[in-house]
């Protein structure tokens, strides 16, 4: 709590799952105000941090610094550049994730967008797979991707979903406007709720008959659709 009220960041708490009383309620609630994730765990899980006085609580030190999703947007408006997120859905694997950072990076994506659950831990394997890119480009956590995406509406960012049925494909889109790209998981795709409320669906085509691409490749080639449109205005 000392270090979470001295601004530090946490990447997410581990708690007992069998701790209840006053002082779990003021962290459960301090942790909710600064969008901290909470996963409630045997104490199995936290012996394995080869931490002997835990106590029933062990927090992460962020290797990532999380920014607000506004704070962002208006910084990039203000350098009078033409506003490009990445939002990832349910992706859990962290060397996806990684490749994506890299990606991302070198294609100049001004920040990606991450739920506080349901995606994998940005630590120190995932910064690794980054290359050190993690460390580098912004990151915006939000307890709500739904939320997100108003926020992002009320900027005037147009959101797109990638999606290998829809019917437009990607280079069919006009992506030179500010837009946010929403990559899901390979097997269950983007949440329902969350594809309604984007604007655009639009799919990589591709020649053979296969399910789905790997979606830190997927990923690549979208973000190289959005350079050659912008290169070209």
């Amino acid at each position: 709590m000392q270090a979470i009220e001295s601004g530090r960041q946490l990447d997410r708490i581990y708690l007992q799952n069998n701790l209840h009383g006053r002082p779990i309620e003021k962290l459960e609630s301090l942790a909710l105000q600064h969008n901290i994730p909470i996963n409630k765990v045997p104490v199995e899980k936290l012996n394995g941090f080869n931490i002997s006085d835990h106590e029933g609580i062990v927090a992460q030190i962020a290797r990532v610094q999380y920014l607000a999703l506004q704070d962002v947007i208006s910084f990039v408006v203000e350098r009078g550049e033409t506003p490009l997120f990445l939002v990832l859905d349910g992706i859990t694997d962290i060397r996806n994730i990684g490749g994506i950072a890299r990606t991302a990076y070198c294609c100049g994506v001004h920040a990606l967008i991450i739920p506080d659950k349901g995606v994998g831990a940005l630590n120190e394997d995932a910064v690794l797979t980054s290359a050190g890119a993690l460390e580098k480009i912004s990151v915006c956590r939000v307890n709500s991707l739904m939320k997100a995406v108003d926020e992002l509406h009320l900027n005037g960012i147009k959101v797109l979903a990638s999606e290998m049925t829809a019917n437009k494909n990607v280079f069919e889109c006009d992506l030179k406007e500010p837009c946010a790209i929403i990559m899901g998981n390979e097997e269950k795709g983007i949440y329902p709720a969350l594809m309604k409320i984007c604007d655009e669906k639009f799919k990589i085509p591709m020649r053979g008959d296969f399910e789905s691409l790997n979606v830190g490749v997927a990923t690549a080639m979208i973000l190289y659709e959005v350079m050659r449109q912008r290169a070209l205005i």
